[in-house]
């Protein structure tokens, strides 16, 4: 049975047709995979081997190497806390144990009413903005625990806490697992003549492309 929605389905098929091997594909798979459920499904992984002729395993290898992919269910905010050095010097521990206090939840876990789960995070690369936490990975810098606060009320009350048109996001606060807005469509006539290396005969056809004669 598939998991992806007829929707995602036909943009996983465009993404896969980018590469010259569909096992390249794998990782924006697993981002489409996360947007549609939240998480990374058992269901989604042996949707994605198939579709890029590897195998559940190889999926779960490549995804577990990295921290924003989750494989089990998450709130609806994933709120996650720098507590690595720039962070920790600035109070980022004690975010931590506010946010751990202030939602019921240790870091790891999901508040009861299932909208917040609470991470210890290492470096998110803010740190000349420490502490910083993020929530669905939109940053909030500079941050107390009034910042989070207010955050959280926010989020509590159905309002976006994110600036009007901050990231790009037109002030919206999506839920977890969306990354972007805008989704990348290459028409057929802009794509790079992909081809699986053994096959390439010369220079790419991008860069005879832009060739000035």
């Amino acid at each position: 049975m598939s998991y992806f929605d007829p929707a995602n389905e036909r943009t996983a098929r465009e993404v896969i047709d980018r590469y010259p091997r569909p096992r390249s594909a794998v990782i924006p798979l697993l981002h489409l995979a996360q947007e549609q459920e939240g998480w990374v499904t058992p269901a989604a992984m042996t949707q994605i081997a198939e579709m890029t002729g590897t195998t559940a395993a190889e999926v779960l290898g490549t995804g577990s190497f990295y921290e924003m992919f989750k494989f089990h269910p998450v709130g609806r905010y994933l709120v996650g806390v720098c507590t690595n050095v720039s962070c920790q010097l600035l109070g980022g521990e004690e975010l931590l144990h506010h946010a751990e206090g202030s939602l019921g939840v240790k870091a790891g876990g999901t508040s009861d009413d299932g909208l917040f789960t609470v991470e210890d995070v290492e470096c998110v690369a803010a740190c000349s903005e420490a502490p910083c936490f993020t929530v669905n990975h939109r940053y909030f810098h500079r941050a107390d625990i009034d910042t989070l606060d207010e955050v959280v009320a926010d989020l509590r009350a159905g309002r976006s806490p994110l600036p009007r048109g901050a990231a790009g996001d037109g002030g919206d606060l999506p839920a977890h697992g969306t990354l972007a807005r805008v989704r990348q469509h290459i028409p057929d006539d802009r794509r790079a003549g992909i081809v699986p290396p053994e096959q390439v005969d010369g220079a790419p056809a991008w860069l005879l492309a832009d060739e000035v004669e």
